[in-house]
């Protein structure tokens, strides 16, 4: 199943021109704040009526202006799930996902015991909104989005107002949604952390247009594409767990470059997407040896781009993928960083925060 989207809508100060497929999976709306990305999210649901579009799901067509036809938001089978969980207060979570399931009439959808325990939900059912935490809400949101039997499930910064521990709470329940529930998602979202480690496709946008598109590790390895700035450049790649070490570390193995972590919570020959934040990397023309650091990554510089202040990022290609480094172009002229030039990669085992590992 897959969304097709094409807007056309002037707000003051942005003009919003995207044109772009969802395929199936999860695929993250990648932008700074203004880039229009709840914009987009709003006419897929039908909350607003762009000036110019057409928005179909699998070819039904949910909104074509050219022909005059804008489906009521209710009429569009989809599931959305908020920044914040919008439950209803005086209901208990077993009502509120009964409320979803009331919408699923006569179109089938996910059974409520699936539902409840794929979002761990078990244990709350009889509680109100207001004895549960925030991560608690937006997975009982995310189940009333499922059971409503939704062709699409629409979530615009669903974590956005989650303090870290939740949100580490939460993101593997996404995991879980992006591969067991077979429902297409699109995904607002501004923090390259959660798009690195949830996201099937990205559909990068600047100032209202579609940057770029494509897989995640391959939008998010294009040092040429940064929406949102150099601070948030970093690079995807795909490992598998090879052990766990009892000094707290685990081993992977990313195209044959052994690299170590803290220790995950996956099992032995569990496969993971690892984001390598571009401003943790180092760069050394030689194998560097002597370090304190586990991590040595050989490759080739593939790109090297300069911004306007003293910094670059340069990306490296490397067995294990894409590599991005953010560097001064001080030190990328006195180390001789040029294309073509061969190059090490050097990453701290300690760099790797625990929200930048996620299930592949």
């Amino acid at each position: 199943m897959t969304l097709s989207v094409r807007l056309k809508h002037r707000f003051d100060g942005l003009t919003l021109d995207v044109d772009f497929e969802a395929p199936a999976g999860l695929t993250v709306l990648f932008g700074r704040s203004g880039s229009g990305k709840t914009t987009i999210v709003n006419a897929v649901a039908g909350l607003l009526r762009p000036d110019v579009g057409r928005v179909a799901v699998d070819g039904r067509v949910l909104l074509d202006t050219e022909r005059g036809l804008c489906l009521r938001p209710e009429a569009r089978r989809l599931g959305y799930v908020f920044q914040e969980g919008r439950l209803f207060p005086h209901l208990t979570v077993r009502q509120n996902l009964n409320y979803g399931r009331w919408f699923a009439r006569g179109r089938g959808g996910a059974e409520p015991d699936q539902v409840i325990a794929m979002l761990g939900l078990e244990g709350l059912l009889e509680r109100r909104p207001g004895a549960l935490s925030g991560g608690e809400k937006q997975r009982v949101a995310i189940g009333r989005a499922l059971l409503a039997g939704p062709e699409l499930i629409l979530a615009d910064e669903p974590l956005a107002a989650l303090d870290e521990a939740r949100k580490a709470e939460i993101l593997p329940y996404f995991e879980r949604l992006r591969d067991e529930a077979m429902v297409p998602i699109l995904y607002v979202s501004h923090a390259p952390a959660e798009v690195a480690r949830l996201a099937t496709s990205v559909v990068a946008l600047q100032n209202g247009r579609v940057a770029r598109q494509g897989p995640a590790a391959e939008v998010l390895g294009d040092a040429s594409v940064l929406p949102t700035g150099v601070r948030g450049a970093g690079a995807v790649l795909r490992a598998v767990v090879v052990a766990h070490h009892a000094d707290g570390l685990s081993e992977l193995d990313a195209g044959g470059v052994r690299l170590h972590l803290p220790r995950v919570r996956h099992a032995v020959g569990a496969s993971l997407r690892v984001r390598i934040p571009a401003q943790e990397v180092i760069l050394a023309r030689g194998r560097p040896e002597g370090l304190s650091a586990l991590n040595i990554i050989p490759g080739r510089v593939e790109a090297i781009r300069e911004g306007g202040g003293p910094g670059a990022i340069v990306s490296l290609a490397t067995p294990a993928g894409t590599v991005l480094a953010r560097i001064t172009r001080r030190s990328a002229a006195a180390l001789g960083v040029v294309e073509g030039a061969e190059c090490h990669a050097v990453l701290k085992t300690v760099a790797i925060a625990p929200e930048d590992v996620g299930g592949a």
